[in-house]
């Protein structure tokens, strides 16, 4: 003990300075970090189409020239998607755009309220004390409404940041395997194989989570359209479009995506609310107990009260970019702690075996 300092007091005190070190580089690096988590979720989208189409190439680049046929075919199809839908959406848009002033101003008058539930013959008194509750807390919805509109409105106006997404995963899939270099930084060969084992799962278990995702929202954007023209809901386009965008946060968006499709269909002038209200819960069931079960299969293994506390946690933290990274990040952190506790376990009984 040189100079009466307490080694173990000294580790203890350094290492907790490197935590807090690294959670305040974590920190001030948060937009570049999820700039690069979502270039990796895009990366690991376009994998399995890569891997597919440079197995099929004659040329020696063949992986370079995969990505570049690969990007080809995606530019082709959202231009296609957009020249299809695109004039109806954005005719939809427009005009659900030139209502919004009527709309609020019905809402603000009560207007709305009394023809909505008048409809169901509630008394006039019930309606007007269900207006005043709506009055007196209107100010902290409509604050809480426009802290959420800013935070999506500054990621959509990033647009230098939706541009380096698909460069920078362009930059991870032609640089070789994304699990190949794992471990490379230990030069203890047991620490290479504890963390090549979990870059192994992560690989396996994120890169079936965000293709997971993309299904649900693109099985929601075709469900929704389909029953919501049919009915003849007015933007059904817009809607269905909101309600598979939102299909990528998790447990928060499919409740939003409802809750703004019967409001809209309410403010609208719709005549069967509930019909929308009946369709956006009948779906939920049959992603969470029909669809999600088969595209996910056993996918990321989570308890459901966890998952809640880590989505609100992530919320809190950073908005909706928090709330869809929440499940990931939450999953990487247990399959690190199952691989490293599984290691140990098998490092103890070599050693046993060794001895005896």
């Amino acid at each position: 003990m040189p100079l009466g300092i307490d080694l173990r007091t000294l580790r203890v005190a350094w290492t907790i300075l490197v935590v807090v070190a690294a959670l305040g580089l974590v920190y001030g690096l948060r937009h570049l970090l999820v700039l690069l988590a979502f270039s990796v979720f895009f990366a690991y989208l376009l994998y399995p189409l890569v891997q597919r189409v440079e197995a099929r190439l004659p040329t020696r680049h063949r992986r370079v020239a995969a990505l570049l046929l690969t990007y080809a075919v995606l530019v082709v199809a959202i231009v296609a998607a957009g020249m299809i839908f695109g004039p109806r959406l954005s005719e939809d848009v427009r005009s659900l755009g030139q209502r919004l002033p009527a709309m609020a101003a019905d809402l603000q008058s009560g207007a709305t309220l009394q023809r909505i539930l008048g409809r169901f013959g509630v008394p006039d008194d019930v309606i007007a004390s269900i207006d005043g509750t709506i009055r007196a807390h209107a100010g902290e919805w409509a604050g809480a409404a426009q802290q959420f509109g800013k935070a999506v409105l500054g990621w959509v106006a990033g647009v230098w940041g939706i541009v380096l997404v698909p460069i920078l995963a362009f930059i991870v899939l032609a640089n070789g395997e994304i699990v190949g270099t794992a471990g490379t930084f230990f030069a203890e060969g047991r620490h290479r194989h504890l963390w090549r084992r979990v870059a192994c799962d992560l690989h396996e278990a994120l890169g079936h989570y965000v293709r997971a995702l993309l299904l649900l929202s693109f099985a929601t954007l075709v469900a929704w359209t389909i029953v919501l023209s049919i009915a003849r809901v007015p933007y059904a386009l817009v809607l269905a479009a909101v309600a598979a965008l939102l299909e990528f946060v998790p447990l928060v968006g499919p409740l939003v995506a409802g809750v703004i499709a019967v409001l809209a269909s309410m403010m609208t002038g719709y005549a069967h609310p509930v019909l929308v209200a009946g369709f956006a819960i009948a779906w939920r069931l049959v992603q969470d107990y029909v669809t999600s079960p088969l595209v996910m299969g056993r996918g990321i293994e989570l308890p459901p009260g966890l998952v809640i506390v880590a989505i609100l946690a992530g919320g809190e933290l950073a908005g909706p970019v928090g709330m869809f990274l929440a499940v990931p990040v939450l999953a990487a952190v247990r399959i690190i702690w199952r691989d490293s506790r599984e290691e140990a376990q098998e490092d103890a009984v070599s050693a046993i075996r060794r001895v005896s």
